[in-house]
Formats: structure tokens, C-alpha cells, sequence
């Protein structure tokens, strides 16, 4: 699930907010394995999820089979990457993993015997209801945190799922605006890019967090 070693053009909230919700039902996305097969997930009109092939699966780009095995440290206890930072043991046992938070789709826990999982198999489409496993991975973290262990939260490609959950526990646990957790998530890793959707459900997390009477 690498990336091709160019820097992203500098992105602001802003520019990724201003959708139609109500396209959202017809939204699909393209995944692409490193093989270059690729398979189109949606929803149809009735809201009911479906996967097919592409039928461009083996056309129109060059296959990059290279690991990404960057690390984003986003605080001392708690770090962000791919898919092959959770397969690759060297890396984990290098950064003192404790704790893996998977929150792709179709990505094996690679070492059940050697660190305390959390699984969450969240889709990176704009209506899906990401907000519903806020507080399961906020509290895997923290008590991850608590217990001075070390976790990685990681999704396929680690850009958009495993963004917004660590966005969540920014904005949750040390207050910050869902603008400021983004600038400062992607100061550590520059591809950080949450759909959309993630991004008004993050909106609506610090709602509601603001409505909350101050201790």
C-alpha cells in the first residue's frame, strides 16, 4: 500500500467539506490491491453495500509493490501507518508496539499472540457510520496509553480510516478542533486525507463534545 514518494499539495479542511450529502448513497470507491487487481465498493439505491471487480483492474497505471513502512508518531503512545507497518514485525518491535488498533477491511491480525488487537472493520466510504466506533477505539487507546504500552492504529493504506480514529482521539481526549487535529495529523504524515464524510462526522463529535457542561 505505498505511495509513490511525491509530497501532496497542501490540503485544508475546507477544500475537502463543501460535497452534496445527498450523493452520497451513489458515492463508490476503488480499491486497489498491490497485485493491481482492483474491486468497486458502494451502495446501490436501496442503501444495500456491494463489492464487484473493476473492469480496469489491470489498465491505465504502473503497480507499486513497495512497503510502506513509514511510521506517523502522533505522541509518544500512540503511532499511525498501513497495513504493512502491522505485517512487518522488525517495524513493530523497532517503535515498541504493544497495542495494533486494525480498522481496515480484509487485513489479517498478523501476530495475535504478541500484541492485544483491536479490530474494527470500518469501510472508507463517505456515508459510512464511522462515529459508531468512536468510543470502542478511543478507550482501546487511552487504556493502551494508561498501561504505558505503545499502539499503532493502522487501516489499509493509512490515509483515511485509521486518520479519522486518531482524529477522534485528538479532538475527544485533548480537546483539540477537528482543524487543528488535521493540520496536525498531517504535519506527521503528509498523505493523511479522511473522506469526507469521516471529516463532518468528526464535525459532529466536537459538537457534541462542546454541548458537554465543563467539569
Amino acid at each position: 500500500m505505498a505511495g509513490h514518494g511525491i509530497k501532496p499539495p497542501p490540503l485544508k479542511l475546507s477544500d475537502l467539506k463543501s460535497f452534496d450529502k445527498n450523493a452520497l448513497r451513489k458515492t463508490e470507491t476503488v480499491v486497489t490491491h498491490p497485485d493491481g487487481s482492483r474491486v468497486i465498493e458502494g451502495k446501490d439505491d436501496q442503501g444495500i453495500a456491494y463489492r464487484r471487480p473493476s473492469a480496469s483492474s489491470q489498465h491505465g497505471f504502473v503497480v507499486d509493490t513497495a512497503e510502506d513502512l513509514q511510521v506517523a508518531e502522533v505522541r509518544p503512545f500512540l503511532l499511525m501507518g498501513s497495513q504493512d507497518v502491522a505485517h512487518d514485525m522488525e517495524t513493530l518491535r523497532k517503535h515498541g508496539v504493544t497495542h495494533i488498533l486494525n480498522v481496515a477491511t480484509g487485513v489479517e491480525n498478523m501476530f495475535p499472540k504478541d500484541f492485544v488487537y483491536q479490530t474494527q472493520e470500518i469501510r472508507d466510504l463517505p456515508e459510512f457510520p464511522i462515529f459508531h466506533g468512536f468510543e470502542k477505539a478511543i478507550n482501546f487507546i487511552d487504556n493502551c496509553r494508561k498501561g504505558n504500552g505503545i499502539v499503532l492504529v493502522h487501516c489499509n493504506a493509512g490515509i483515511s480510516r485509521s486518520a479519522a480514529i486518531v482524529m477522534a482521539y485528538l479532538i475527544q481526549m485533548e480537546g483539540m478542533n477537528v482543524n487543528d487535529a488535521f493540520s496536525y495529523l498531517r504535519s506527521k504524515r503528509p498523505a493523511t486525507c479522511p473522506n469526507p464524510g469521516f471529516l463532518i462526522q468528526l464535525e459532529n463529535l466536537y459538537a457534541s463534545l462542546q454541548k458537554k457542561p465543563k467539569p
